[in-house]
């Protein structure tokens, strides 16, 4: 017993460090890569260029974090929705790995200026990809609040339902409001954090 404890806890701690590492990798690209604007560019562009492989590997490897911990929801939650729905996250940045965003509005260097009149395969399946992985982490926010709430723990419950609804206005408000692609950035960052909160949380639990 001592040792699945010991691995659900290991699995978990993925979980706290799966957001941290994906954004700390990927803001050190977008401060040194020539080209890239926080005002202008999601993280994904990051994978066009000569290292663009970084930004592909970041996908990867988050992924595979985000697995993990989603092998460790499941341990302690039981057969719930959000850990299954948290695996589905982790399977669809994978796939944007797989198929890399298209270069857009200047990024890498020598792209034209403004949004292309057409996409590549690749462009539009991890545009597929990425809007699958918004919904599935917004849904599994929405799937830990009520789980949260059936065990008591109010403050998880609430915290759980803001990323769900912040990450679903942040995602698709970013993609049909006026807020930019400020939106994206602010879906990503309460994202990672409710992931680390709440894996946290369920390491203490194992």
């Amino acid at each position: 017993v001592s040792r699945r404890r010991a691995a659900t806890r290991s699995l978990l701690r993925w979980g706290v460090l799966a957001g941290p590492f994906y954004l700390a990798v990927g803001l050190a690209q977008a401060l040194l890569r020539e080209g890239f604007s926080f005002a202008r560019h999601p993280l994904s562009v990051l994978a066009n260029g000569s290292f663009g492989w970084i930004q592909t590997a970041n996908f990867v490897l988050t992924g595979l974090m985000v697995l993990a911990a989603a092998v460790g929801f499941r341990r302690v939650l039981g057969r719930r929705a959000a850990a299954w729905l948290l695996g589905g996250f982790g399977v669809a940045m994978i796939a944007g790995a797989i198929f890399p965003a298209d270069p857009v509005d200047g990024f890498p260097p020598g792209t034209p200026r403004g949004f292309p009149t057409s996409i590549s395969t690749t462009g539009l399946l991890h545009f597929v990809s990425g809007a699958l992985a918004f919904t599935l982490l917004g849904l599994s926010g929405f799937a830990a609040a009520w789980t949260m709430h059936r065990r008591r723990v109010a403050s998880l419950a609430l915290l759980s339902l803001f990323s769900g609804l912040s990450v679903f206005f942040g995602f698709f408000g970013g993609l049909f409001l006026p807020v930019g692609i400020a939106g994206i950035w602010f879906a990503v960052v309460v994202g990672w954090a409710w992931l680390a909160v709440l894996s946290r949380h369920l390491e203490r639990q194992a």
